[in-house]
């Protein structure tokens, strides 16, 4: 996506400065994850703090998805233009990955 591509995006993401922030406390817990392994420590801490970082990336997830479903579904209900079929298709499908992840 060109610069100027990503300046026509939607801004449909909420809470984005709380989602980067969730972001980069998750960054910070993988770059822990490899100090870890790294440096040989218990198997069973490591997949603790795997299971850690799994479930604040689940969060984020969850959110993006709520924001999405908020823009795309809700607010596309009131535009006749917008294909809500083909909406909640892409959101189902989102769902599905995320549940099978």
């Amino acid at each position: 996506m060109t610069e100027e591509q990503h300046a026509d995006a939607p801004r449909y993401i909420l809470n984005k400065d709380a989602q980067l922030h969730r972001l980069r406390r998750i960054e910070g817990q993988i770059r822990g994850l490899q100090r870890m392994v790294d440096s040989d420590t218990y198997c069973i801490d490591i997949l603790t703090q795997v299971t850690a970082a799994t479930k604040a990336l689940e969060a984020v997830a969850l959110g993006l998805l709520q924001d999405h479903l908020r823009h795309c579904l809700t607010d596309g209900a009131s535009d006749p233009s917008v294909d809500l079929d083909a909406k909640l298709v892409e959101a189902s499908t989102a769902i599905g990955r995320l549940m099978r992840a």
